[in-house]
Parts: structure tokens; C-alpha cells; sequence
């Protein structure tokens, strides 16, 4: 009989194998505010474990990441060379998957108090109703 893996927790932006590479984005932006892919990708690059991240990776990374509404376009900014190089920032639901990702919900059930608890079942509820 084959098992089913139990449904996890973890936010899906950080699962699999892109995880580690959307975590590290994530980071830089969240640390370092808004920033063009490769300042970014120069961020990530000195990061251990991740020194030998490409360009491109970063780059691909970074489209998804928009297209799913965790980063946006904030605007431009003139390189070196002369292009025009679009600038990137976490959006609110970037920064409610970090929030959710270090956060034991068990916990907050168990010690958050009343009014927070009742806050949050009505925006999860006003969310399942629309």
C-alpha cells in the first residue's frame, strides 16, 4: 500500500527546488529594498552555498516571481551601459509568505490572544467568501 505524503505547512513559494533561490531573492530585496536583477544577483552570489548562482537563474527566477504577484516593477534605472534596467520590491504577499513561512501557527492558535484570534478568522474568512 503506497503512503500519501501529509499535506505540509510550508508556503508553496518555498517548497521544492527552487526554494532556496526564491528564499535568498526574497532576503536581498527584503534587506536591501528595491533593486535591478543583477544587484540582486550579486547579492545572492555572496551568500554561502549560492556563489556559484548564475544570472540567468536569478533572471528566470525573478519573472516567475512577478507573474505570481511576489515581486513587482517599480520602476527603472539607468546601467552602466547605458540600458535601462527594470527595478524590482517584495509586494504585501511576499512579505506575509516570509511572515507565514517563519511563523509556527500551532503557536499563535495556543497563545495569541482573543482579539487577534478574531481578526484573523475574519480576514481568512472574508478571503473564503470572495
Amino acid at each position: 500500500m503506497s503512503r500519501r505524503k501529509a499535506k505540509s505547512g510550508r508556503i508553496s513559494v518555498f517548497k521544492g527546488r527552487e526554494a532556496r533561490l526564491n528564499k535568498a531573492i526574497f532576503h536581498v530585496l527584503a534587506l536591501k529594498g528595491s533593486q535591478t536583477i543583477y544587484e540582486i544577483c550579486k547579492e545572492i552570489k555572496i551568500q554561502k552555498g549560492l556563489k556559484q548562482t548564475k544570472y540567468t537563474n536569478v533572471n528566470r527566477r525573478i519573472r516567475i516571481l512577478e507573474q505570481s504577484a511576489y515581486l513587482e516593477k517599480t520602476g527603472t534605472r539607468k546601467t552602466q551601459a547605458g540600458f535601462q534596467a527594470t527595478i524590482y520590491q517584495l509586494t504585501a504577499r511576499a512579505y506575509l509568505a516570509i511572515l507565514l513561512n517563519k511563523m509556527n501557527l500551532d503557536n499563535f492558535i495556543q497563545t495569541a490572544k482573543e482579539e487577534n484570534i478574531v481578526a484573523t478568522l475574519a480576514a481568512l474568512i472574508s478571503h473564503m467568501t470572495t
